[in-house]
């Protein structure tokens, strides 16, 4: 036999190691007349020895890259330093996830010679049976030998239980997707705008097949990946607390006595609406985690109805109140900087948290970032008021406050720009809230 016709070269980074979990767990059940290897390229210098091994076999590389949208300059001067220490014409780098998703033209202007739009597991399977050509593959853009932009179409939506969660094959596990989708379709996030505003749920019998497969190698701890985790089971707004006791019952007794399972905490949340005494202890009978992660976002009202989050802050803080009072430690999202936020609203923030702190939460902060595929694409970066610092310092030298908020206001300023270099064709979905009068930046 000779050597392999396609060599599948994964930038593989730590911080989206789960993307390319999934589309190996696709591909260790595809049959397929393509001979093909998977190479991991932990390092850009070990990415390019990988593409220069497939170039001196004669095989074509198809190098794959997954990114969020704020990592997507950085990793555009990375791609560009790999080509220099390797490339070729039967070399390809194909970008997916929800940048390359969101912002295919600026995706290809940087460097990438195909974008991957929407869900990857069906695309990645027909570019392995096509040995990595593009033409007449669904889900795909790339510009032709003309110069032209050719996109092929949305791939097909799929049951999450028709493929792997993570790869038996090439021992790479992770956290387990258990809902794919959101009806919550809240102005700054990329999730419904990527997978649907709907969700889509592994059944029981597939997640338990997965933890009987982790308890097998010897891993001990169950975690999920779902924007909403008490939305599991249900179509509706309303949790279905019988589907969650399931899942949560079946992973126990899956795992085992020396297992562990983590739920509504990272990587996944719940919505404050949602928490009640019965949801909380489900929680607490069947899982390990002692702390719980409350989405609130704001602590105006009018912020939160104009991002479409469906709750308000009287709900946060029953939220923050019952999980403090049912023994957990809660940790609570905040985001600064959101479109339209004034003075007032700002001041409404930092006083709910300063009196969520007092209760024993703990606030993680964020700055607002104009996400691609989002109706708020096209709004201004967040801009964090001195003062505003000010009283969010005070809080992290408490212990009260944690996370990157600093780094997202740099993140945001380049989003905004690159969103204004590639004005939206048409109408604008942007839909931004007006100041209240008399509060006036």
């Amino acid at each position: 036999m000779g050597g392999p016709d396609l060599v599948l070269v994964l930038r593989y980074r730590k911080a989206v190691t789960y993307g390319f979990h999934v589309l190996l767990g696709a591909l260790e059940e595809h049959e397929t007349a393509t001979r093909y290897d998977v190479r991991f390229g932990d390092t850009p210098e070990a990415t390019a020895e990988h593409i220069r091994t497939a170039i001196a076999t004669g095989a074509k590389a198809l190098v794959l890259w997954s990114f969020y949208s704020p990592d997507a300059a950085a990793l555009a001067e990375e791609l560009a330093h790999i080509r220099r220490l390797a490339d070729g014409p039967s070399v390809l780098h194909i970008a997916g996830g929800v940048h390359a998703t969101a912002e295919p033209v600026q995706t290809l202007d940087a460097g990438w010679d195909i974008a991957a739009v929407g869900e990857g597991e069906t695309t990645l399977l027909k570019l392995v049976d096509a040995v990595g050509e593009p033409a007449g593959v669904t889900g795909l853009v790339y510009r032709d030998a003309t110069g032209d932009i050719i996109k092929t179409g949305r791939p097909e939506r799929r049951a999450l239980d028709d493929f792997r969660g993570f790869s038996l094959r090439w021992d790479r596990f992770n956290a387990l997707e258990i809902t794919r989708g959101c009806i919550y379709a809240c102005r700054f996030c990329q999730t419904p705008f990527m997978f649907s505003a709907r969700f889509r749920h592994r059944s029981i019998a597939n997640v338990r097949w997965h933890v009987d497969r982790m308890r097998e190698r010897g891993l001990r701890d169950v975690r999920f990946i779902t924007p909403t985790a008490l939305s599991y089971g249900s179509r509706t707004e309303e949790p279905d607390l019988d589907a969650v006791e399931e899942l949560l019952a079946s992973c126990r007794e899956g795992i085992g006595p020396g297992g562990r399972v983590f739920f509504g905490s990272f990587p996944s949340e719940i919505r404050p609406e949602h928490v009640s005494r019965e949801a909380l202890r489900l929680v607490r009978k069947y899982c390990d985690n002692t702390n719980i992660i409350v989405g609130a976002q704001s602590g105006s009202d009018r912020v939160l109805d104009a991002a479409k989050r469906g709750h308000g802050v009287e709900e946060v803080k029953r939220a923050a109140r019952l999980g403090i009072e049912e023994g957990f430690r809660i940790n609570v999202d905040m985001i600064f900087g959101m479109p339209g936020e004034g003075p007032g609203d700002v001041g409404d923030s930092l006083r709910l948290a300063r009196e969520l702190a007092d209760l024993g939460a703990r606030i993680h902060a964020h700055t607002f970032m104009p996400l691609p595929g989002t109706p708020w694409r096209d709004a201004p970066a967040g801009d964090v008021a001195p003062e505003t610092i000010s009283e969010v310092d005070r809080l992290s030298q408490r212990g009260a406050l944690y996370g990157h908020w600093q780094k997202q206001r740099d993140h945001a300023v380049r989003l905004a720009a690159a969103a204004e270099a590639y004005p939206r064709p048409g109408r604008s979905r942007t839909i931004l809230p007006t100041l209240p009068a008399g509060d006036s930046c």
